[in-house]
């Protein structure tokens, strides 16, 4: 996995995103969640398009269907990165 020209991650959390979250089981496990966060911050920023893309994966998992201490790290997250 890269980064793409301007050091954005958001390919890579695409791919990531339907290889294992969509075309698995449409959640995101512990582990799914620590590789997501981990790509997003690989370059120690959040930048808009890791941002857009997060949020459409987000807004695409049922959060009742999230192990609780992994829904409430992803809403810190957010609120941490304005999205």
């Amino acid at each position: 996995m890269g980064r793409t020209r301007d050091g954005s991650s958001w390919s890579d959390i695409v791919q990531h995103s339907f290889l294992k979250v969509f075309a698995e089981d449409e959640m995101i496990d512990e582990g799914d969640w620590a590789l997501l966060k981990k790509l997003a911050l690989a370059d120690g920023v959040v930048d808009e398009y890791e941002r857009l893309v997060l949020a459409k994966i987000f807004d695409r998992v049922d959060p009742r269907s999230l192990d609780p201490k992994v829904r409430e790290e992803i809403e810190n997250f957010r609120a941490e990165h304005g999205f």
